[in-house]
């Protein structure tokens, strides 16, 4: 393993540290880039595929974001005002196809961030290729420890990695998981570990299971659903803290992506929405406990949504989604209690020479302070532009001219909103919003486990 750092940073730089405060709090006021979009030039190779993605988290303790790319061969880190932390050149595994090598599918980052021992310095995880586990300090990049728990029976390697708050005793657990090494893959083994265990290679289990039903194209999301305290981990099937199977939906096909917020405020703690492909191209919403409702549109397959307050008018959110169509996209769109309020052919309000395959990499943004939601996308199939959309009518309100390989959507301004995030080769472009923001006064969205939880876990089909 090879760590490249950089000590030199522009004259730039130091003036915009020396205007901006960084308290512990996570809070900053926006102007805070010189430039919009800022641009970090990286020096790793750009993604020559859909291998690799990106994540923020404070690295360095000082209450600000900052950015983490990876690519094969390459994980890079830049703080928040562009300047290189460290580089790690390894074999990173950051998969691609998951159902035909494995998790985390398209996008996916690989990559996790957490304070793993309590001392308020925070680690940074992966796996590389044989499957052995790497703990990183992450303010400099140097190795702390490796384990390589065993692999099941049937699988190839450990893929994919979550950190986890099993115990009650924070984010001080790991779940691993990895697919079925023939055949269609699918991500049915996990693992659950205590860190402090695998640090001390003591590779007992907190539990494991070999049955899990999981989201086809990405890795095991969790959550605290009931907010007791610990997580659940969530595909088609629902697992307890402890390893107990809580719930399973009725699959007639397999879930093509998998959401995780307070849809229906009238029901204690989250909800999961799921998207089915075949077996009736259903849309699902659910808990731990019990399935709510099953819907479709003319059994279109949904394929990929975004789930936000899309309509002031109507309690709860609202759930777009894209349908599947190779091109000329028919997005449809149902409310908290699974009645479908709009439709519309993407061809009809996209804005002038946008691609005919429509958007992909859709994520609920939170741009303008108000609170209505927004969406946020990319050109389908190309390194190409993005654009911020009214997921119920379809209007673009935004389209940045661009050459996207990754679109991320994160709070990195410390006012609560979020910007949009761009890997355009070995670049990283940041969007933000330069107008007021009417809503200043709201508690950041990190301090949500279930946003932190998903910006570390996102791919291309479950933003």
């Amino acid at each position: 393993m090879r760590i490249i750092t950089l000590a030199l940073q522009s004259l730039l730089t130091l003036l915009m540290l020396a205007s901006c405060s960084t308290p512990g709090n996570m809070r900053s006021h926006w102007p805070e880039y010189p430039v919009n979009p800022f641009v970090i030039q990286l020096d790793i190779p750009g993604p020559t595929d859909s291998a690799g993605g990106l994540i923020v988290a404070d690295l360095n303790g000082d209450g600000r974001m900052d950015y983490l790319v990876t690519v094969p061969n390459y994980l890079t880190t830049h703080a928040h005002d562009g300047r290189k932390l460290w580089v790690i050149e390894t074999d990173l595994w950051v998969g691609g196809s998951s159902e035909r090598i494995g998790l985390p599918g398209h996008h996916g980052p690989g990559v996790q961030v957490t304070d793993v021992d309590g001392d308020e310095q925070v680690e940074v995880l992966f796996l590389t290729q044989d499957g052995t586990l790497h703990v990183i300090d992450g303010a400099t990049g140097r190795e702390q420890w490796t384990a390589k728990p065993p692999i099941p029976k049937g699988a190839q390697r450990w893929e994919h990695l979550v950190v986890a708050n099993f115990r009650g005793a924070g984010d001080r657990d790991l779940l691993l998981q990895a697919t079925n090494a023939k055949g269609y893959r699918m991500g049915r083994f996990l693992a659950a570990y205590a860190l402090a265990d695998l640090r001390r290679r003591h590779f007992v289990p907190l539990w494991e299971r070999d049955d899990f039903v999981a989201c086809a194209h990405n890795g095991a999301r969790l959550a605290d659903l009931n907010r007791d305290g610990q997580d659940e981990v969530i595909g088609a099937t629902v697992v307890s803290a402890d390893g107990k199977i809580l719930l399973r939906i009725p699959l007639r096909g397999h879930i093509d992506s998998i959401f995780i917020y307070d849809v229906r405020p009238d029901i204690p703690g989250l909800e999961i929405v799921a998207l089915e492909e075949g077996g009736g191209n259903r849309i699902f919403l659910y808990n731990h406990e019990q399935l709510f409702w099953e819907t479709h549109f003319r059994h279109q397959e949904p394929q990929n949504a975004a789930v936000g307050e899309f309509d002031l008018e109507r309690p709860g959110l609202e759930i777009w989604c894209r349908s599947r169509y190779n091109e000329h996209q028919k997005p449809f769109v149902f409310d908290a209690q699974g009645e479908k309020i709009a439709d519309y052919q993407m061809d009809d309000v996209a804005p002038e020479g946008w691609t005919t395959r429509g958007v992909e990499v859709i994520h609920k943004i939170d741009w303008t302070g108000d609170r209505k939601q927004l969406a946020a996308a990319k050109e389908r199939h190309i390194s190409g532009d993005i654009g911020i959309f009214d997921p119920l009518s379809g209007r673009f309100l935004h389209r940045f001219e661009e050459k996207a390989d990754r679109l991320y959507v994160g709070d990195v301004a410390g006012d609560w909103r979020e910007e949009l995030i761009v890997l355009h080769g070995n670049q990283l472009h940041i969007y933000f919003n330069e107008a007021e923001n009417r809503g200043s006064d709201r508690q950041r969205l990190w301090s949500q486990d279930h946003y932190r939880r998903s910006k570390m876990t996102w791919n291309y089909y479950s933003p």
